[in-house]
């Protein structure tokens, strides 16, 4: 058996290759060097100072990573061969080797995986159904259609007739995760109100079968769901009774960004207010991002490389959460306040690992030769939508007849919307790799005519908190026969596309489409409902004069804009509309320093218009209610638990010229307190999990407590931090600076 050794253990032996009298400036620049990746404030590498850090101490950096890529290849050829099974009737034959998705969904805890599921369904029906339209019709499904599945086949135009709008549609690489004895049993019967065959014919989808190690859910504790992640992360795989774990490993952690995996964006999907999603999530994240940047100090020999024609972190990988938050002040619901405080504190330690990641120079002062070098966040970006806003979708379909909406019928709606946004970026950034050979014959399409978003384009544009605006319309049909009847209808009335309706579509309410099914809107409101309601109008009544809503944080401090426009085959956008779209971001978001765009050509059958808003939804009402709720529940002092004294003090550390971390800890304790989350259970469940945790992962040096992952008031600090920038983000017009203008003074040589 091969030895495996710790990533503790691998940063050092591979830095053994740096000399110890090197500057840490010269280290880092060797380092970046040798590793083919040029530094830069998205991606530093940082060697440490301080030589007494006792790095076992440290949680962050004890997940397991297999060292060995003999096995590292082996386990990734077995999850192919899984992933792409040779037919029965081309057995014996030599099989020609496939690579993976470019596309990656995980799904965590109940909502995530259902959620992932979803979209794995539907882009497989679609899939299917214009892969073989050439030689068969699919059959009618039978079983409940959800939906999501509607609108997908309504704007995909999923008849049972031959379509002439080809879609771009890629399959991506799907794995399911849940704290739970029975996640296969629940995820069988899920997916039979799709197609009873569908988990045997989609063979891309891998169950996380976890169980081993905890088969009773986290409780709705993310603190309990992040030590249970980091057993599961921290122990070997090979010490798992349940072999397809290894290859998952192999795959989602050991070998991100090497050209065996072929890879190159994950989404991680979850629910914030829950125990198991919301604390997996970023600690699988950061699994992944500790062991992609820890291969950057391996510098392997020529000949290694040359024997297994392999090299680690060639190209970057793009990763993002996608987070769906509670409800939070929906009169006709009432929600348990468990889910904002779970909700709070996943933002919380993701604005401070932000923060860390980004804007903190302090880490530079303290990395040096011999330890931990590198910093590392869980994803790239984390993409926020909002339970709570789906009911304005409701009410909108209901004409605002509707009092109380249902809790599942909201959730219907978020994961509609969630799966329609997934699908759309993964058209963006389809690949000629995830399709067959004959797909684009077929489909009649030139990849040429396509500006797609790889995953280098989303690592340069997004960072932070992400949300998401996004609207369709109906537009011509190519089919017909002349220019008259090329205008669409719609209830039997002609339809022009209205760029400018567009773009309001897209940032007003959750609303739907009557035409096209879809759920249009923002995915998280900038201020409160109501306000937002009336600065929509004024918007919309001055004819979309942006001074209405530029001067909101959500779009006056917006940092980079990523707006993807879907069009159907043959359809021609006039330079006229895309100048409309192109002045309408412009000016409704005037301190972004960047904008990208990707105009994507086929996916549809209808216009669609999506636009990724970064950073400054930080800054929205709702993610700082769920922040503050977390930090007054479980950091603050007595006497400022239950007035409103910390809510305006929180606003005035954001606001302030200097922030006063004085003030701040003489209202909290250092720790978080999960006692206010478990009641007394707390006290019996620590050492509970403690146990589990030392049976599991034997390796004295690889314990943490769980005493360990708690947050302490540093993140509180971190995150307002965090916050305090992206509230002075602005830019200022650059000025022309000339050498040929006359001085009034007098030089001086």
């Amino acid at each position: 058996m091969q030895t495996k050794h710790t990533t503790a253990k691998t940063a050092k032996t591979a830095q053994s290759t740096v000399k110890k009298d090197q500057s840490s400036t010269k280290t880092k620049a060797t380092i970046a060097s040798s590793s083919g990746i040029t530094p830069s404030d998205d991606f530093d590498i940082i060697v440490k100072t301080d030589k007494n850090v006792n790095r076992s101490s440290d949680p962050t950096h004890l997940y397991f990573t297999e060292k060995d890529l003999s096995r590292i290849l082996t386990n990734l050829d077995t999850l192919r061969d899984e992933v792409y099974p040779v037919p029965v009737e081309q057995e014996g034959q030599q099989k020609k080797s496939q690579p993976f998705p470019s596309v990656c969904l995980i799904g965590l805890g109940r909502c995530g995986s259902n959620i992932a599921l979803d979209v794995a369904s539907l882009v497989h029906s679609a899939r299917n159904y214009y892969l073989n339209e050439f030689h068969n019709e699919m059959k009618k499904a039978k079983e409940r259609e959800g939906s999501s599945l509607k609108w997908i086949k309504r704007s995909l135009k999923l008849q049972n007739k031959k379509s002439n709008k080809p879609v771009f549609l890629i399959e991506p690489l799907v794995m399911l995760g849940d704290l739970d004895k029975d996640i296969e049993g629940r995820i069988r019967y899920s997916s039979q109100s799709y197609d009873k065959d569908f988990l045997d014919d989609y063979s891309k989808l891998k169950i996380m079968d976890l169980s081993e190690v905890h088969a009773g859910g986290a409780g709705n504790a993310p603190i309990l769901g992040q030590y249970l992640a980091k057993m599961i992360l921290n122990k070997e795989t090979e010490h798992f009774n349940n072999t397809d774990w290894q290859f998952i490993h192999s795959y989602l952690i050991d070998s991100c960004g090497i050209k065996a995996n072929q890879s190159r964006l994950y989404f991680y999907i979850f629910s914030a207010g829950g125990g198991t999603g919301s604390g997996m999530a970023s600690e699988f994240g950061l699994a992944q991002q500790y062991s992609y940047m820890s291969k950057t100090f391996e510098i392997r020999s020529e000949k290694e490389i040359a024997t297994h024609g392999q090299n680690f972190v060639f190209e970057p990988i793009f990763t993002s959460g996608i987070c769906i938050l509670p409800n939070i002040n929906d009169p006709s619901i009432e929600v348990s306040e468990a889910l904002h405080i779970n909700a709070g504190r996943l933002l919380c330690k993701y604005l401070a690992e932000e923060w860390d990641f980004s804007y903190n120079l302090d880490n530079e002062k303290d990395h040096v030769d011999g330890d931990a070098p590198y910093r590392i966040r869980p994803w790239n970006a984390m993409m926020l939508i909002s339970n709570d806003i789906m009911r304005y979708a409701e009410q909108s379909d209901t004409n605002g007849g509707i009092k109380y909406i249902d809790v599942n019928t909201m959730e219907k709606h978020a994961n509609q919307y969630i799966s329609q946004q997934i699908f759309n970026i993964l058209t963006a950034q389809a690949v000629t790799t995830d399709y067959d050979d004959n797909y684009f014959r077929r489909a009649g399409i030139d990849i040429g005519e396509t500006i797609r978003l790889d995953a280098n384009d989303l690592f340069m544009s997004l960072a932070g908190p992400v949300a998401i605006a996004y609207a369709e319309s109906v537009v011509a049909d190519s089919t017909t026969a002349n220019q008259e009847q090329k205008q669409p209808s719609f209830n039997g009335e002609k339809v022009v596309l209205d760029v400018d309706d567009l773009f309001f579509r897209s940032i007003d309410l959750p609303h739907f489409n009557d035409a096209t099914q879809a759920i249009e809107g923002v995915s998280l409101l900038p201020i409160e409902s109501e306000e937002y309601k009336l600065a929509l109008e004024k918007y919309k009544s001055s004819g979309f004069d942006a001074k209405h809503l530029k001067d909101l944080h959500f779009f006056k401090n917006c940092s980079s804009i990523v707006s993807i426009i879907s069009l159907p085959k043959d359809y021609k956008l006039s330079y006229m509309d895309l100048n409309k779209l192109k002045m309408h971001l412009n000016n409704l978001f005037p301190n972004t320093t960047l904008k990208r765009y990707a105009l994507v050509i086929g996916a549809s059958a209808n216009l669609s218009l999506t636009t990724l808003i970064a950073k400054s939804p930080c800054l929205s009402d709702d993610f700082l209610t769920l922040i503050v709720s977390y930090i007054k529940r479980c950091f603050a002092k007595e006497e400022y638990r239950f007035d409103d004294s910390l809510d305006v003090a929180i606003i005035d550390f954001i606001k302030a010229p200097v922030f006063d971390e004085a003030k701040l800890e003489e209202m909290l304790i250092e720790h978080e307190n999960p006692a206010k989350i478990l009641d007394t259970n707390w006290y019996a469940i620590k050492p509970m999990y403690e146990k589990k945790y030392r049976e599991l992962v034997r390796d004295e040096k690889k314990f943490t407590s769980i005493n360990d992952i708690r947050l302490t008031i540093d993140s509180v600090k971190k995150s307002i931090h965090y916050l305090r920038e992206i509230y002075r983000h602005r830019i200022s017009k650059t000025k022309v600076i000339s050498l040929n203008k006359k001085s009034t003074k007098p030089s001086v040589l």
